[in-house]
């Protein structure tokens, strides 16, 4: 039998990565307190997943202030919109296989 695994990406094997991802397949963007409460996890959770996918070229994040207040939001990259969809995929495939 093929390698029936090996179009399942690493870079979303942790539940969190797979949340962010998720939530940004649905949705343009999203900010750090929206994901944080969504997803149920720590900051320092948060942002070390959300850097990992950054640095896959899977989101893209951008800094602003919204008056006085520091806001960071979140948006899948065209990249990582390919790479999570090839990813359900393999899933999908891996399920259907008996």
């Amino acid at each position: 039998m093929k390698n029936i695994i090996q179009n399942i990406n690493k870079a979303f094997d942790h539940r969190i990565r797979l949340g962010i991802m998720s939530v940004l397949m649905v949705n343009e963007s999203a900010d750090f307190s929206t994901l944080k409460e969504l997803l149920g996890v720590t900051d320092g959770n948060l942002a070390s997943h959300t850097k990992a996918l950054e640095l896959e070229n899977y989101i893209a994040i951008e800094k602003q202030f919204i008056g006085k207040k520091p806001n960071t939001s979140y948006r899948a990259t065209a990249e990582g919109r390919k790479a999570f969809q090839d990813h359900i995929e393999a899933l999908e495939k891996l399920l259907q296989k008996r």
